[in-house]
This record gives structure tokens, C-alpha cells and sequence, in this order.
């Protein structure tokens, strides 16, 4: 014999369907970003990392030619746009991971 769930006990069940059910109707309407979206992001990182790596590079170059000296400043100049373009790239991913995490706590409520 089959025994009955007791009040508090079905509230409960019927809470928690009801939570999985607006999480599915969400992801439904919220389509997971695919494969596509994952390259086009790593793609947006590894450029802003390349373009301040090659500038600094290039500038460094233009300043050795013109301005010859002791000091390297194409090695310099390359180091400060690798840097530069890091510090960028880890500011797209932050702000990426806060999107995620502020759209995961709006979906919970």
C-alpha cells in the first residue's frame, strides 16, 4: 500500500517542480550560447591580447630605427603591449563571469 505524502510534504514537491519548471521555461527562452559564441569570445580575448602585443611592437621598432640607442625599446615596448593587451583580456572575462553570474542569480529568484 501506497502511503500519502503529508501537507508540508507535497508543498514542498510541488515547490520544487515548480522552481525546475520556471528554470526550464527560462532555458527555453534563454537559448545557451553555443560552440559559435564560445570561439567568437575567444576570439575577442585573443585579439585584444595580440593588437596592443603588435602595436607595442611595431612602435618599438619605429623608435629603434629612428632613435638608436642602448636599450631595446622594440623588447620593451613589446612586454608593455603584452601586458597592456592581459589586462584588457582579463577585464573582458570579468566582465563576462559577472554577466553570467547576474543573469544566474536573476534567474533563481
Amino acid at each position: 500500500m501506497r502511503e500519502e505524502p503529508k501537507p508540508s510534504q507535497a508543498s514542498n514537491l510541488a515547490e520544487q517542480v515548480g522552481v525546475k519548471a520556471a528554470r526550464k521555461l527560462k532555458a527555453q527562452r534563454n537559448a545557451t550560447p553555443g560552440v559559435w559564441f564560445g570561439l567568437g569570445l575567444m576570439g575577442v580575448i585573443g585579439w585584444s591580447v595580440v593588437v596592443p602585443t603588435l602595436l607595442g611592437a611595431a612602435l618599438g621598432l619605429w623608435l629603434d630605427r629612428h632613435y638608436p640607442g642602448g636599450r631595446s625599446w622594440t623588447l620593451a615596448l613589446l612586454v608593455g603591449g603584452l601586458t597592456l593587451g592581459c589586462m584588457n583580456a582579463w577585464h573582458w572575462v570579468s566582465k563576462e563571469e559577472q554577466a553570467m553570474r547576474e543573469e544566474q542569480e536573476n534567474g533563481d529568484k
